[in-house]
């Protein structure tokens, strides 16, 4: 069930960043667009260490291996959606800055995890 909670996860944000940003409705808030790759990668990376904690349950001689996988999975994902963007959409481009707010959003979603630990164990 968890794989399945990531893997939509992961489709919902793929599609949204992806998606020709004409069909977005305009919000006129300064850096909303960061506030929204910081949220993404937040829940990405949250759901994939709720994932991988139940998966290395027992395998791995600790938690952070789960965080860490996460990490790092999140912003691979995040540089990957950035090139996508730049490559198949004609209404997006990369940027870097959006790239530093993906690593930003899947660091608080570690720390966010680290400080739910024992909530998390109990799923």
């Amino acid at each position: 069930m968890l794989l399945l909670w990531a893997i939509i996860c992961s489709g919902i944000i793929t599609y949204f960043c992806l998606t020709d940003s004409s069909n977005i409705p305009a919000v006129n808030i300064p850096n909303m667009d960061k506030i929204v790759h910081f949220c993404f990668h937040f829940g990405f990376t949250f759901s994939w260490i709720l994932f991988f904690k139940k998966e290395l349950k027992g395998k791995a001689p600790d938690d952070y291996k789960a965080y860490f996988i996460s990490f790092i999975f999140s912003v691979f994902f995040g540089i990957t959606i950035e090139i996508l963007q730049s490559v198949l959409t004609t209404t997006r481009q990369a940027d870097v800055a959006d790239i530093l707010a993906n690593a930003i959003g899947a660091l608080f979603g570690v720390f966010a995890a680290i400080v739910l630990k024992k909530q998390i164990d109990r799923i």
